[in-house]
């Protein structure tokens, strides 16, 4: 499996970035793409995570109503659109792949294969 993360950049507040994930090799006959980002703490932060089965969605609750996870018709990219950013947004984000639903368990533990990351930084 190889993930490759664009479209981080440097934003003012309030405004918007669309992150992409190009997957290629992935094998399994069902799997959860997610985005991760890289905040202190013991692990990096589950943003998003969404199910190729059935398209189901999770959200932390710090982006809830302001990103959107989706992926294009192929399957073959997968997006990230961040709305109204804040300046704790800025981190290093990450896409990851792992077989099956995780329902609703976005946590980057039970996710083995990932992307090199992509920075994103808001400015005050």
């Amino acid at each position: 499996v190889q993930l490759v993360e664009s479209g981080g950049g440097l934003v003012q507040a309030g405004g918007s970035l669309r992150l992409s994930c190009a997957a290629s090799g992935i094998t399994f006959d069902t799997y959860t793409i997610a985005w991760f980002r890289l905040v202190p703490g013991p692990e990096r932060e589950g943003v998003s995570c969404i199910s190729d089965r059935d398209g189901s969605t999770y959200y932390a609750d710090s982006v809830r109503g302001r990103f959107t996870i989706s992926s294009d018709n192929t399957k073959t990219t997968w997006y990230l659109q961040m709305n109204n950013l804040k300046p704790e947004d800025t981190a290093v984000y990450y896409c990851a792949v792992r077989d099956g639903d995780v329902h609703n368990i976005c946590r980057s533990y039970i996710f083995g294969s990932w992307g090199t990351g992509t920075q994103v930084t808001v400015s005050s």
